[in-house]
């Protein structure tokens, strides 16, 4: 086990990108086919997303449809969406879902705000964790003579470093987005 920087902010930016998926599927009063990603449908025997049900498309501002391609997942899919937390209400049209997305009220969006705290925690410590990787990589590094002390007190100060940069894009995303759900 080595200390590789690169390796270790390509890990952070895994973290960060994971966050943004995360957040993309809370809903903010407008329809985004992202918001049923995290979804999942009782389907074919097990546990499956969404996406492999049916297709999902925007209609328009206020709309959702998914297209179940096959018509025995009907009842699963309008079972699994009503049953998100989302608070969505599917109209069945045969096959096709029609998915209304009522606006948001204070109480709901101060709800996806604390749920979008913690994603963005669930990041940190999904960052604190590579930190901590990083750490004990200099440690062994420095007990088995690659560095010296000074050396891997140096190279810790670098990971805190980066540590910290990546703990400020995580606060900046979830402010965004904060920010986003917020808006009336």
């Amino acid at each position: 086990m080595t200390y590789d920087k690169k390796d270790l902010e390509r890990r952070m930016d895994g973290a960060i990108s994971a966050l943004q998926t995360e957040l993309q599927g809370l809903r903010t009063g407008r329809a985004s086919i992202n918001l049923l990603d995290n979804i999942q449908v009782s389907a074919y025997g097990s546990m499956v997303p969404m996406s492999q049900v049916g297709s999902v498309s925007v209609l328009d501002a206020r709309m959702l449809s998914v297209n179940v391609w096959d018509k025995s997942n009907v009842g699963a899919a309008d079972k699994a969406i009503r049953e998100s937390g989302l608070g969505l209400n599917p109209v069945v049209d045969g096959q096709v879902l029609r998915i209304p997305i009522p606006p948001l009220n204070e109480e709901r969006r101060v709800e996806l705000t604390k749920v979008a705290g913690r994603y963005a925690e669930s990041a940190k410590v999904a960052i604190r964790n590579i930190r901590r990787d990083g750490l004990d990589a200099t440690k062994k590094m420095e007990k088995n003579g690659e560095v010296s002390e000074d050396e891997q007190r140096g190279l810790a100060d670098e990971i805190q470093k980066l540590t910290d940069l990546f703990v400020k894009k995580v606060d900046e995303v979830m402010k965004a987005k904060e920010a986003e759900i917020m808006q009336v």
